[in-house]
């Protein structure tokens, strides 16, 4: 058996294609397809040093594979290998070695070249996310170099992604499904969280909460004319994470792919934090997020800046101090009927604090991104048009629910990551083939 795969190996210089593969068009699709993605920076075993055993197939040959599972949207690895079976041109011009077999009408052993199941399911999973980010980000580069002004205004989302386990499965029974403390058998990484069904910052009753275990997908999406969006960047986590802490990973990928920091930010209620503010304000651009109260009363200004009490008087600033925690410069604020001395006017509210002879206390965020999150105008055109916007991440989402990002069927963190990827290059792959022939049809 050794012998014959090694005269297998060493034939694979002999092996000629079928003329007729070339016009093959399901391996001729791909090949259009995969035109629009580079490779190159897949890392390969140098062949000119001498290595035991035979000669592996390519790891960009394994990449593409993966790509055509989900192109194809087939949910199981052995699916993927009836499929390549099926299709011998498609397995060539993928690039895996083929086992030469001169009585076959193929020229090959196409059953013996295919890789297992197994394997292909393991190169999923330990294959190295860091070059499939390259791969995207190579997409990004040659979108911003055919459309001028790509990603001067982003947004950012987060979607939700069902793990593979019992524990998502409504008619099973599982005692304790909700205690985080219980890990799914199914997988050993997915985390509990909780989806709200909107994110609008409106406050949500229980039923209108879902309980999941699974993980988040977080991504940079921008438009591309008018029709078309592309992924800037992505970022996977456990489903345990809030989505705010999504942001600035997404930002520091986004700004490193597009080589520029984009000046304005469209996102939901989920993104409504302080710092959130801080790059898009130092740019003389906006952050567009509805007002997340979390429970808290509307904050409103009074004319010198300062906070108005419930009874609408504006406070007094005393002391500021660093707020080493969180990272910026605050000052206090006080009851202008007690500070600096009492007025001996009473409260409107008169409430217990008041009557203890303490009154009201904030404290304000001094940065200008605190200022601009409290005083723009969510009614100004100019909001209304940046969070438009948003919808291209939902468009995105969309188009990734339909390649099947929503409920994978792997079972660990390392799949799903790897999988997420993917999935965001072909649908930038398909946001560049939609530019091109839009410049081929109209060159001007």
């Amino acid at each position: 058996m050794v012998a014959q795969r090694l005269s297998a190996c060493k034939s694979d210089q002999r092996f000629i294609p079928p003329a007729y593969f070339a016009a093959d068009p399901v391996a001729n699709d791909y090949d259009d397809f995969f035109s629009v993605l580079n490779f190159m920076v897949v890392p390969e075993r140098d062949e000119s040093k001498p290595w035991p055993g035979n000669p592996p197939h390519p790891e960009r040959a394994y990449v593409k594979a993966q790509l055509v599972m989900i192109r194809e949207k087939l949910e199981y690895h052995t699916q993927l290998r009836r499929f390549l079976i099926k299709h011998p041109a498609l397995v060539i011009r993928l690039g895996f070695r083929p086992v030469v077999d001169p009585d076959s009408p193929w020229g090959f052993d196409v059953e013996r070249t295919v890789p297992s199941a197994r394997h292909l399911r393991r190169k999923l999973q330990y294959g190295d996310n860091g070059v499939l980010k390259v791969i995207l980000a190579s997409t990004v580069a040659d979108l911003r170099d055919q459309v001028p002004g790509l990603g001067e205004t982003i947004s950012q989302d987060v979607k939700h992604i069902y793990a593979w386990v019992k524990e998502n499965n409504r008619k099973t029974y599982v005692k304790d499904r909700y205690d985080p403390d219980r890990q799914p058998r199914g997988d050993p990484d997915c985390k509990l969280g909780v989806k709200g069904r909107h994110n609008q910052g409106e406050e949500e009753q229980d039923e209108d909460k879902e309980f999941l275990w699974g993980y988040g997908t977080g991504i940079t999406v921008t438009k591309v004319g008018q029709d078309v969006e592309c992924v800037l960047a992505e970022h996977t986590q456990t489903f345990n994470e809030n989505d705010i802490t999504y942001f600035r990973p997404l930002l520091e990928h986004t700004c490193a792919n597009l080589g520029f920091h984009p000046t304005n930010l469209a996102a939901d209620a989920a993104f409504d934090a302080w710092y959130v503010y801080e790059p898009f304000a130092q740019r003389g651009g906006l952050a567009c997020t509805p007002l997340n109260l979390r429970g808290h009363p509307e904050p409103k200004l009074g004319p010198h800046g300062f906070h108005l009490c419930g009874d609408g008087r504006e406070m007094i600033g005393s002391y500021m101090y660093e707020d080493r925690t969180r990272g910026y410069t605050a000052q206090l604020e006080r009851c202008p009927l007690l500070f600096p001395e009492p007025t001996g006017e009473v409260c409107g509210i008169n409430h217990e604090q008041f009557q203890k002879g303490k009154g009201c206390v904030k404290y304000r965020n001094l940065s200008i991104d605190a200022h601009m999150r409290i005083t723009l105008d969510r009614e100004s055109p100019a909001y209304k048009a940046i969070y438009n916007q948003r919808t291209a991440a939902e468009r995105i989402n969309s188009q990734a629910v339909a390649l099947g990002i929503e409920r994978p069927k792997v079972r660990n963190f390392q799949s799903v990551q790897n999988r997420n990827t993917l999935i965001y290059i072909i649908i930038n792959a398909n946001a560049l083939h939609r530019v091109r022939e839009t410049r081929t049809r109209d060159p001007t």
